[in-house]
């Protein structure tokens, strides 16, 4: 998750860079420990603050919609909608339950 005004994305320029500099940052922190610890795949799931995402999350989430669509005959448009409801369900909760430990520790 970044903030697309934030000065640190000044560097990258365009908002496709942006992007594409905050996938590969994901990649080179946790795709060599993932592949050779976990035995799995890595796929950034990089979100702005203004409510766009990532390629690669672009990627995931139609091939998860279209694995959806295809196994309970559900249109394409209200899959894709109840996962993105789904998903800023879950980042708005796992902020606020952030923000709730951190007052705590006041």
């Amino acid at each position: 998750m970044f903030h697309l005004l934030a000065p640190s994305n000044e560097r990258p320029g365009t908002i496709a860079n942006m992007y594409k500099a905050h996938d590969n940052e994901k990649k080179a922190a946790y795709n060599a420990r993932v592949l050779e610890i976990e035995r799995g795949t890595f796929t950034p799931v990089v979100f702005s603050t203004t409510d766009g995402m990532g390629m690669e999350a672009q990627k995931q989430f139609k091939r998860k919609t279209e694995r959806t669509e295809r196994k309970t005959g559900q249109r394409y448009t209200d899959v894709m909608g109840f996962i993105q409801k789904r998903v800023r369900f879950d980042l708005l909760r796992t902020t606020i339950m952030h923000f709730e430990e951190n007052v705590g520790d006041r």
